[in-house]
């Protein structure tokens, strides 16, 4: 594996780790809200749901971001 390679994995593993953080943070916040406007069988599913699209869309943009620049 060269050094690019190498760097160019590092990137995007540290752009799932802000995804990561990303979805976690949802989860908690997200889960608050809905909880005031859904009982509690909906309202933790859909923002969980919410927290999963915006982890994985904030994951999918910061590797992309992280690995152009290392290129």
């Amino acid at each position: 594996m060269s050094a690019d390679r190498s760097e160019i994995v590092a990137a995007w593993a540290t752009g799932v780790g802000i995804g990561l953080i990303v979805l976690m943070v949802t989860w908690l916040v997200g889960n608050r809200v809905a909880g005031l406007f859904w009982a509690p069988p909906v309202g933790p599913t859909v923002a969980f749901l919410g927290a999963i699209a915006g982890g994985v869309a904030t994951a999918i943009v910061a590797g992309s971001r992280l690995a152009h620049r290392v290129r």
